[in-house]
């Protein structure tokens, strides 16, 4: 084989192999946070099935909603307990709270792609304006999970009478006020557990994507990405972010509807 045969040969493999193509057009770091994504689906769909494997191992409450209490001998009904709005006590507002949650996330994935769609142009104020509605929006989120958590744990203002086995393996009658690890007044234990860890999961994803915002608004505000001619960070925390919309979606309807 000659030298010019050879030398197009290894120049061709390099352009193959060699870094030169970009699978389906996406860039390494786009690769690597859908790789991530990938893994990060696996291990949300691990709890969401683990949920459904122990909502199923309770009967349902068959009684009427007037009548409801909660017990240890039956799955709670979620509407009955999330019915609570800030400065609204006392009045019953089924799933309002969380649906309101809902679409605070659901909007600052919106803006997410507004933000996108002008980096895409290249037009700084634009990407600026809208990671500060998108960054807002995850702060309101986490702030609004606060306060359903603080309410989820200090409880209602009657609690339930409740049967349990505590530390010291001794049957107690109590009334419950709020949820914690070990008993909570809206059921059975694993009810609370279930909520606090995934929900709390979720939560942990969202403070992540809240710090990549505020990091990437700011340096779009500073013009980093101008000066790099492109906003491809913008876009790489636009898919982790739409992927912690995407799973709130199957968590409110594993964890508030079933």
């Amino acid at each position: 084989m000659s030298t010019t045969a050879t030398a197009i040969g290894v120049s061709s493999k390099r352009g193959i192999w060699g870094g030169g193509n970009e699978p389906l057009k996406a860039s390494y770091g786009k690769l690597m946070m859908w790789f991530f994504l990938l893994s990060d689906i696996f291990t949300f769909a691990a709890f969401l099935i683990t949920y459904a494997a122990i909502r199923v191992s309770y009967p349902a409450y068959s009684g009427t909603m007037d009548a409801f209490q909660g017990s240890n001998e039956y799955w709670p009904i979620p509407e009955l307990v999330f019915d609570a709005f800030p400065f609204f006590h006392g009045v019953h507002m089924p799933l309002v709270f969380v649906g309101l949650m809902t679409f605070i996330l659901i909007m600052s994935s919106v803006t997410m792609v507004l933000a996108v769609e002008a980096g895409h142009r290249n037009d700084k104020d634009d990407v600026v304006k809208w990671m500060l509605w998108t960054l807002l929006g995850g702060i309101t989120f986490l702030s609004c999970q606060a306060w359903e958590w603080s309410h989820f744990i200090h409880g209602s203002d009657n609690g339930a009478v409740l049967t349990y086995v505590n530390s010291l393996n001794q049957v107690v009658t109590e009334t419950i006020y709020g949820a914690n690890l070990v008993v909570n007044e809206y059921g059975p234990a694993a009810f609370a557990q279930l909520f606090f860890f995934i929900t709390g999961f979720h939560g942990f994803h969202v403070t992540i994507g809240v710090v990549l915002l505020f990091l990437a608004f700011y340096q779009a505000a500073i013009g980093v990405y101008e000066r790099r001619g492109h906003y491809e960070m913008i876009e790489k925390i636009g898919l982790y972010w739409h992927f912690v919309d995407l799973v709130w979606v199957f968590v409110f309807t594993f964890f508030y509807l079933i």
